[in-house]
C-alpha cells in the first residue's frame, strides 16, 4: 500500500530505518520529512502525514517523534484521521481492529527499531471488520473538523523545511548526540543530572552515560524505557518487567506461595502471573485492579491430550478470571506430520479464548523440534488465529534459545502475533538476548532476579 511516513528530529533516524524496511516489503512510501536531525516542530510533519491520509493520497500514515503523544494529538485535528499511539504490538493491532486507526504514531525514545518494525507490520496487517467496532468508529467522526492544506495550520509546509532552515522557532542550536542521550536520561529518571549527582563524571559502579554514549544508544535501540546508572536503586526498570510473565508451575506450589507471587507481580509491574489452572481464581482475585493479567496453562506440560479436553480446561480457567491461556500443542502429532490434528488442537483452545475474551499462547516445545518443525508449528498457529507462539514449557530437555525465537519471530512477522520466550531464562542477559531476537514477552520463574539484576546494570557493557 502507499504509506505517508514522517518524523521530527527525534524520530528521524527511526524513520529512515522504517522507510528502507517498508520499501523492501513492497510498500510505496511518501516521505514527508524531516530530512535531518536538525530541530523542527513535530506538528508540521504530523499534520502533513494526516493530510495525505485524509485526502486519499496515501492509504495509511506513520509519524514518529520522541514519545508519539504530541503527533497523535496533532494528526487527530484532521477530519477523517484516526491517529493512535502504539508502543507494543497488541496496542497497534487493537487500534486497527477496534478503532480503524489510519495513522500510527511511534515514540523513538520509547521503542527500538526491531520492535518498531514489528509494530508497524502488525498494524498494517490488521483490519477493522466487526460491525460493532465500525459503528463506534463512525461515532468518532461525527464532530471532526475538515482537513486543510498543511500551510493553513500556521506552522508552515514541511516541504519547505531544509537542514539549513529548520522550522523550529527556538534560537538554541540542536543538541549533539551525547547531550540528547543525557537529556533523555533526565526525563526517564524524573530528575536533572545535577540533582542526580555525579552522573556527568565517573561513577563508582562503572562508566556513566556521558562516558559511554554509544552503549547508552544501544540500550535505547534495544527498546529500553529506562536507563539506570544506579542513581535510583529502588526503581525497577519497566522496560524489563513489562516483558515478563511471573511464573510458578511447580506441582507442589502452595496457596501462600501463589499469593506471594501475585504480590511480587504487583510490586514490580510484571505483564502477567502464570500458574496452573487450579490457581486461576486465586490469582485473579489477588491481582484485581493491578493491571497485571492472570495467565493459566492448559494441557500442561505434555500436550498429549484431546483437543476438546484442552478447550474445556481453557474455558474453566477463563470463567475463573484467566485472561491469557498458554496451551501446549500435541508435539507427537506435529513430529508425525499430522498437521490437521495439530491445527484442530490449537483451534479448539483459540476459539475458547476468543469466546471468553482471552488471548491464546501456543507452546511449541522448540527443544524437541527441528527448525522446519518450528516453522510449521508457527504457520499452524497463524492459521488457527492464535495471539502468541511460545517456545517452551520449561519441563523438556531444553528451554528457549535466541535461535528459536528468531525463527518464530520471522514466521509470524506482519500477522499481529507475538513471540514469548520461556524456559531456562535466569538472568538479565538471557532476557536481553530473547528480546533482541524478537521476543515480546518473557516467561520466567526467576523474574525477580532478572529485574533486580537489570536494576543494577549501568549503561556499561
Amino acid at each position: 500500500m502507499k504509506i505517508a511516513l514522517g518524523a521530527d528530529h527525534g524520530g528521524f533516524a527511526l524513520k529512515q530505518q522504517l522507510v528502507d524496511h517498508l520499501r523492501v516489503s513492497g510498500h510505496e512510501i511518501a516521505d514527508v520529512g524531516t530530512n535531518s536531525s536538525d530541530a523542527v516542530d513535530y506538528p508540521v510533519y504530523a499534520k502533513e502525514v494526516a493530510r495525505r491520509v485524509a485526502t486519499g493520497e496515501c492509504e495509511r500514515g506513520v509519524m514518529i517523534d520522541g514519545a508519539g503523544i504530541g503527533s497523535a494529538m496533532a494528526a487527530n485535528k484532521v477530519k477523517g484521521v484516526r491517529a493512535a499511539l502504539a508502543y507494543d504490538i497488541s496496542s497497534a493491532v487493537n487500534s486497527r481492529e477496534h478503532n480503524d486507526a489510519n495513522v500510527l504514531t511511534l515514540g523513538a525514545g520509547l521503542i527500538g527499531p526491531v520492535l518498531a518494525r514489528q509494530i508497524v507490520e502488525a498494524w498494517l496487517g490488521a483490519e477493522c471488520t466487526e460491525d460493532r467496532h465500525k459503528r463506534r468508529v463512525a461515532m468518532i467522526e461525527e464532530d471532526a473538523v475538515s482537513p486543510k492544506k498543511s500551510d493553513d495550520y500556521g506552522y508552515g509546509s514541511p516541504s519547505t523545511a531544509t537542514p539549513s532552515e529548520p522550522t523550529s522557532t527556538s534560537s538554541t542550536p540542536p543538541e549533539d548526540d551525547v547531550e540528547r542521550v543525557l537529556r533523555r536520561v533526565e526525563q526517564l529518571l524524573g530528575t536533572t543530572l545535577a540533582e542526580a549527582g555525579g552522573v556527568l563524571g565517573s561513577h563508582p559502579r562503572g562508566p556513566s552515560v556521558s562516558s559511554s554514549p554509544d552503549t547508552a544508544r544501544r540500550f535505547l535501540d534495544l527498546g529500553a524505557g529506562r536507563l539506570s546508572s544506579g542513581l535510583s536503586p529502588g526503581t525497577i526498570p519497566k522496560d524489563v518487567a513489562r516483558f515478563i510473565d511471573h511464573t510458578l508451575l511447580r506441582p507442589n506450589a502452595t496457596a501462600e506461595e501463589v499469593k506471594t507471587l501475585c504480590a511480587e507481580a504487583r510490586e514490580f509491574g510484571f505483564a502477567a502471573v502464570c500458574v496452573n489452572p487450579v490457581w486461576a481464581k486465586l490469582v485473579a482475585d489477588e491481582l484485581k485492579g493491578s493491571g497485571v493479567l492472570t495467565c493459566s496453562v492448559v494441557g500442561f506440560p505434555l500436550g498429549a491430550t484431546y483437543p476438546e479436553t484442552k478447550a474445556q480446561e481453557a474455558r474453566r480457567a477463563i470463567r475463573e478470571g484467566a485472561r491469557e491461556i498458554d496451551m501446549v500443542i500435541n508435539v507427537g502429532a506435529l513430529k508425525g506430520g499430522d498437521d490437521d490434528l495439530v491445527l484442530r488442537d490449537i483451534r479448539a483452545v483459540v476459539e475458547a479464548c476468543r469466546d471468553g475474551g482471552a488471548r491464546c499462547k501456543v507452546i511449541l516445545e522448540t527443544a524437541l523440534l527441528t527448525d522446519e518443525e518450528t516453522r510449521r508449528a508457527c504457520r499452524l498457529a497463524k492459521r488457527a488465529r492464535a495471539h502468541f507462539v511460545k517456545t517452551s514449557t520449561g519441563f523438556a530437555s531444553g528451554g528457549a534459545t535466541a535461535h528459536d525465537v528468531a525463527i518464530m519471530a520471522e514466521e509470524v512477522a506482519g500477522t499481529g502475533m507475538e513471540v514469548k520466550a520461556s524456559g531456562g531464562i535466569r538472568s538479565y542477559a538471557d532476557a536481553k538476548r530473547m528480546i533482541e531476537a524478537g521476543a515480546t514477552r518473557i516467561g520466567a520463574s526467576a523474574g525477580i532476579a532478572i529485574v533486580e539484576e537489570a536494576r543494577e546494570v549501568t549503561v556499561s557493557d
